[in-house]
């Protein structure tokens, strides 16, 4: 017979064990904690894209500007932010926090002289417009990313390989010069890295896990705000082909 009166001093139900409140706190603590990393990732990401505006739009529209884009400094401006990219991908492990900070910065100033050449080609209304465009997709495919209980690792290996088969279709259409192929490589390359941009914020999230609690902590945001700002670049760059608007 029940005893209704008994207080249960041994119940494992809702709400009374202690290992149970352990493992929602820990949960808890784990939740905010990737929130924490994940929304400084997207802080330093969204900070490098506006250095890039701000550094472009300047060097578009200043005569020092506009004379170094035209004098031989151009190739190297042009060709640093790759040199840049190798060695904050390769170099990790020896570059301190502060080094890979300082790296991140410059690549993205060198990024923003770089793009300044945009300017001279489309209209700055169609560059807005595309930039608002480009910030509204990847809001929602990193969210998509983020949210999704799919596995997308699947999609990593054949991203890359688009990535690799856009390159050299790209150096072929520097010689072919075709107005087809250009708007292929154009769309396929929206689509690459739309895919790149939820595939990479879910594996930034999942990496969390492995990092939490270790030195590399602090590297892997900045590393991983590398990589979403390439996605968001490389998908602008592409859209702007479509959208953009010729001066």
């Amino acid at each position: 017979m029940a005893n209704w009166n008994d207080p249960q001093p041994t119940r494992t139900g809702f709400g009374a064990s202690p290992s149970f409140d352990g493992r929602v706190q820990q949960t808890a603590g784990f939740d905010a904690g990737l929130r924490k990393y994940m929304l400084s990732i997207y802080n330093y990401m969204a900070a490098g894209v506006a250095l890039t505006g701000a550094v472009a739009f300047v060097m578009a529209n200043t005569a020092f500007g506009i004379s170094v884009m035209s004098s031989p400094l151009m190739w190297l401006i042009v060709l640093s932010p790759l040199a840049i990219v190798f060695a904050m991908s390769f170099g990790a492990n020896r570059f301190s926090e502060s080094t890979l900070k300082a790296l991140f910065w410059g690549f993205a100033a060198l990024m923003g002289a770089s793009l300044s050449t945009v300017f001279a080609v489309y209209t700055g209304a169609s560059i807005a417009a595309t930039f608002f465009a480009t910030a509204g997709a990847f809001a929602g495919l990193s969210l998509v990313g983020y949210t999704t209980k799919k596995n997308l690792s699947g999609m990593g290996s054949f991203l890359i390989m688009g990535v690799i088969g856009l390159i050299i279709a790209s150096v072929i259409n520097l010689f072919v010069q075709s107005s087809a192929l250009m708007w292929a490589i154009s769309f396929l390359g929206v689509l690459i890295f739309a895919g790149l941009t939820a595939y990479d914020t879910q594996r930034l999230k999942n990496q969390y896990a492995q990092l939490v609690g270790s030195e590399f902590m602090g590297k892997a945001v900045i590393l991983g705000a590398l990589t979403l700002y390439l996605d968001f670049i490389n998908m602008f760059q592409f859209l702007l082909m479509f959208m953009g608007q010729r001066d």
